[in-house]
């Protein structure tokens, strides 16, 4: 008997709620397409800044490409003015996303310097009319990623939530931390009951889901409807599939063989050379190939000559080369 119950996000079914945080920088469609073939609930794009995707800068337009292995998509939007946000995302709409989340939670001092992001949380107001103009432009549904508040002094998740509900938001996502904290100290899971109790709309907990027994101890803690995984998963695309299959089974799933591992890390770099070119694609894969080999024998090495390689060709045989010595097909 599955510990999770299936969500209904306006017409979007999602049958087990174990989510891909956006991320900007990690979660691009190579990452999110690697994660869904292992099994996620629903993935959502890198934050995209309302302005740059209505100007379809060249950025925009990488963060707003998907696969249709992810389908239904949903793309998170970030902005201070409701006009823009709304046009962004009528945008997004009419190039197929299924759902429009609004970012209220990123800390980054650039994104709040700009009055977007968890800056909102401490202007209701201006909150309540960006929610209101992207309902209200927008058939798809629209739902909302927020922290507990700005600081510990204004915990104020509750209260957003139950105006976002009343606007029309169909979930909400709350990371357990405030704006302040950024990503230290640990998320208050249990907080999240608080904005729970306050609305009817499905309520999905963020922060620190790291394993299966975080994701166990944030849905017991908050009463959440499901989970929202985020750094946890750098390196391990695998990690959603694992905490999806224990609360649906009780069952733990290993991680896969070191053989599985290097081929979805060669998938994923070569959509990457696909989707930036060559010298953004080697540069932005560095990170990725990072969190894969942390903790196998001499990667802090492999890792230091790795980042130095400037040729893609000539690094996709270093990736190789590393791997060797544990690829069953070497062994026979």
């Amino acid at each position: 008997m599955s510990r999770l119950k299936p969500i209904q996000i306006g017409p979007v079914r999602i049958e087990t709620p174990v989510i891909l945080a956006p991320m900007t920088g990690v979660t691009d469609m190579p990452f999110r397409r690697i994660v869904k073939s292992y099994g996620a609930g629903l993935t959502v794009t890198e934050m995209i800044a309302s302005q740059a995707a209505i100007r379809e800068t060249r950025q925009s337009l990488q963060k707003m490409v998907w696969d249709p292995s992810e389908e239904p998509v949903s793309m998170q939007l970030a902005g201070c003015s409701p006009d823009e946000m709304a046009e962004a995302a009528k945008l997004n709409q009419d190039r197929g996303a299924a759902i429009i989340d609004i970012n209220m939670g990123c800390p980054v001092k650039k994104v709040v310097n700009g009055e977007a992001g968890s800056a909102l949380m401490r202007d209701l107001k201006l909150a309540a009319a960006i929610v209101a103009a992207t309902v209200k432009a927008v058939e798809v549904p629209v739902t909302l990623k927020m922290r507990m508040g700005w600081d510990h002094a204004s915990l104020n998740a509750p209260e957003l939530a139950r105006i976002a509900e009343d606007l029309g938001v169909r979930m909400i996502t709350v990371h357990g931390r405030t704006r302040c904290q950024m990503y230290k100290g640990e998320a208050d899971w249990a907080f999240i009951r608080r904005v729970k109790d306050a609305v009817s709309v499905p309520v999905i907990a963020n922060g620190d889901i790291n394993s299966i027994e975080d994701a166990d101890m944030a849905l017991a803690q908050s009463g959440a409807g499901g989970v929202m995984g985020g750094r946890g998963a750098y390196g391990r695309p695998w990690l959603l599939r694992q905490i999806m299959h224990w609360l649906a089974t009780g069952v733990r799933l290993p991680d896969p063989s070191l053989d599985e591992q290097y081929a979805v890390i060669v998938e994923q770099y070569r959509a990457m050379l696909d989707l930036y070119g060559l010298q953004i694609g080697v540069n932005c894969a560095r990170k990725h190939i990072g969190w894969y080999t942390k903790g196998l024998h001499g990667s802090a090495e492999f890792r230091n000559a790795f980042n130095q390689e400037p040729d893609a060709e000539r690094a996709l045989a270093m990736l190789h080369d590393f791997y060797a010595p544990w690829l069953s097909r070497a062994a026979a």
